[in-house]
């Protein structure tokens, strides 16, 4: 197979990359990130279904406060 060659001329393989795989990053440092990330996820689906409204109404509403936009 002949060699590809990228602009800047250095050679590269015809081998696609994902861009974990470009960054550096190992298979166990992306699933570590996808656990953590699924567990935060969960956490806040699960804690958000058991709030009541208000609170969910007051968190909101203090939230919109603090990103200085107008809300009343």
């Amino acid at each position: 197979m002949a060699k590809m060659f990228a602009s800047a001329g250095a050679p590269v393989s015809g081998t696609p990359i994902s861009s974990a795989q470009a960054a550096g990053a190992s298979r166990a440092e992306v699933l570590r990130v996808a656990l953590v990330a699924g567990v935060f996820g969960a956490a806040l689906v699960f804690f958000t279904g058991f709030a009541g409204a208000d609170v969910l109404h007051a968190v909101a509403h203090d939230w919109r406060h603090a990103m200085a936009f107008p809300c009343h």
